[in-house]
C-alpha cells in the first residue's frame, strides 16, 4: 500500500511560472535551520523570453499598512534573497538535489528546475500578534515568503499577474533536556510579625508542549500575623516587540483564581492545574500567535529560543511564559500582594523519527485557489491563497 505526500503547488495568472514544495513549516534547531528547497515549473511559451525568478524573504510588520505615514515605514524586511531559476545558472542534472526535488523533477520534466535557499541563523521565527474582533489590515507579525516571478531582469518591475507567493513558517521545537527543576521560593517580613510569610512555588519540568496542562505545586507556610485571603495562579505570556520598539505586552493566556485562604501560623500546600489555549483566548488582542496560514489554525505562540551572540534587536518579536503565583493580603489598611513568577518554555514537541522519514512515494498536488477557500472569492490579488495576515485573521464579531 503506497502512502501520499501532498505537494503545494501555485501557478502565475499568466502560467509563465508554477511553484511545487513539499513542505511549508521549516525547522529552526538554534543552531542549524532546515534549508528551504523546491521546484520551479516554466512554461518557455508564456515566459516569451523573460527570466525566472525566486526570492526568500523575511519582513516584520509593525501595525497596518495604512499606518505608513509621514515617512515612517511600519514595515521592514529582514532578510531577502533572489536566486535566478530560469534560465539555470548551474546544469540541472549536475546540482545537488534533495529527495523530494529529485521526485518533483522526474515528475515534471524537462521545464522543471530546482531552487534552494539556506537561512541565516539570526532569523526570527513565524510570530505574530493576534488583533482584536474590530481591527482590521495586516497585523504585526513576523512574516516568511516564497515569491516566484517572471521579468526581464532581476531588478525590473514586477507585473502582478507574472508573480505567485506562498507563506512559509520557521518553527521551533522543545530542546531534548534532562535537567531538575528547582523549586522557587520567596519570602516576605511584616514589620509587626516576628516571623515571615514563606512562599514556594515548584513546576514538575522546565518545557511544557501545547495542549498540555501544567500543573504548579504551591506551598504557603504563613507564619506573619497577616491573613491571606485568596490565591491567584495564572499563566502569562510576555510578548516583547524588539524592532522598532522596545513594547512589551503581558498576558494571561489561564488563571485559575481559587479563593483558597490561609489564616495566620497555618500552611498550605496544593497543585493548582492550568491549561493556557488559544481557544479561550480567541477574541483577545496582543495575544502573540505561532505563524499562521490562511486556511490552517495555529496556536499560542512558541517560546523564543535565541542562538548564543544572536542580536535580540533582529527577532523581531520574543516571547517568553512563565506561571505567576499571587497572594492576596488582608489587613487594617487593604489588601496587598505577595507575588513570585517561575519561568517556563511552552513549545511543540519533536515529530518522531517515523514521521522524518523519506518522503512517500504517490506526490498529491494541492493547489491553493481563494476559490476553495470557505467565504472567500477569486481574485488576483497579491496575497492570493495561502499568504497570512490581512482581514480575514481577525476574529469575527459574535
Amino acid at each position: 500500500m503506497s502512502t501520499r505526500s501532498v505537494i503545494f503547488k501555485k501557478i502565475t495568472t499568466d502560467k509563465s511560472v508554477s511553484v511545487y514544495m513539499g513542505k511549508r513549516d521549516f525547522v529552526d534547531n538554534v543552531n542549524s535551520v532546515e534549508p528551504v528547497d523546491g521546484v520551479l515549473l516554466i512554461d518557455p511559451g508564456a515566459l516569451d523570453g523573460r527570466k525566472a525568478f525566486v526570492t526568500l524573504s523575511c519582513t516584520f510588520r509593525y501595525g497596518r499598512d495604512d499606518m505608513d505615514v509621514m515617512g515612517i515605514v511600519f514595515r521592514r524586511e529582514i532578510y531577502v534573497s533572489t536566486r535566478q531559476v530560469y534560465p539555470p545558472l548551474l546544469d540541472r542534472e549536475q546540482a545537488v538535489h534533495t529527495k523530494i526535488q529529485g521526485k518533483l523533477l522526474r515528475k515534471l520534466g524537462d521545464n522543471a528546475y530546482p531552487f534552494f535557499f539556506e537561512f541565516p541563523d539570526n532569523l526570527p521565527c513565524s510570530v505574530g500578534l493576534q488583533p482584536g474582533p474590530n481591527d482590521s489590515g495586516k497585523q504585526c507579525a513576523v512574516e516568511f515568503e516564497i515569491k516566484a516571478f517572471s521579468a526581464e531582469s532581476q531588478d525590473a518591475k514586477i507585473r502582478k499577474r507574472s508573480a505567485v507567493k506562498l507563506m512559509l513558517r520557521k518553527v521551533q521545537y522543545a530542546p531534548e533536556t534532562d535537567e531538575p527543576v528547582e523549586p522557587v521560593t520567596r519570602s516576605r517580613d511584616f514589620v509587626t510579625a516576628d516571623k515571615p510569610l514563606h512562599l514556594e512555588v515548584t513546576l514538575e519540568k522546565d518545557t511544557f508542549y501545547h495542549g498540555e496542562a501544567i500543573n504548579v505545586n504551591v506551598s504557603v507556610t504563613n507564619n506573619s500575623n497577616k491573613n491571606i485571603k485568596n490565591i491567584i495562579v495564572s499563566v502569562d505570556q510576555v510578548s516583547t516587540v524588539v524592532l522598532y520598539c522596545n513594547d512589551s505586552y503581558v498576558k494571561s493566556v489561564a488563571t485559575k483564581d481559587s479563593g483558597d485562604a490561609v489564616s495566620t501560623g497555618a500552611s498550605l500546600q496544593k497543585v493548582y492545574t492550568l491549561l493556557p489555549l488559544l481557544a479561550n483566548n480567541k477574541e483577545r488582542r496582543g495575544i502573540a500567535l505561532d505563524g499562521k496560514l490562511k486556511h490552517e489554525d495555529t496556536n499560542l505562540a512558541s517560546s523564543s529560543l535565541i542562538k548564543e551572540g544572536v542580536l535580540k534587536e533582529v527577532m523581531g518579536i520574543l516571547v517568553t511564559y512563565r506561571v505567576m503565583v499571587k497572594l492576596i493580603i488582608g489587613g487594617l489598611m487593604g489588601s496587598s500582594e505577595h507575588g513570585l513568577e517561575v519561568p517556563f518554555k511552552l513549545m511543540h514537541p519533536k515529530p518522531d523519527a517515523a514521521r522524518e522519514s523519506e518522503p512517500e512515494e504517490e506526490l498529491v498536488f494541492e493547489e491553493f485557489k481563494r476559490s476553495n477557500m470557505k467565504g472567500m472569492k477569486a481574485d488576483n490579488d497579491e496575497d492570493d491563497g495561502n499568504v497570512s495576515g490581512g482581514d480575514d485573521m481577525a476574529p469575527k464579531e459574535k
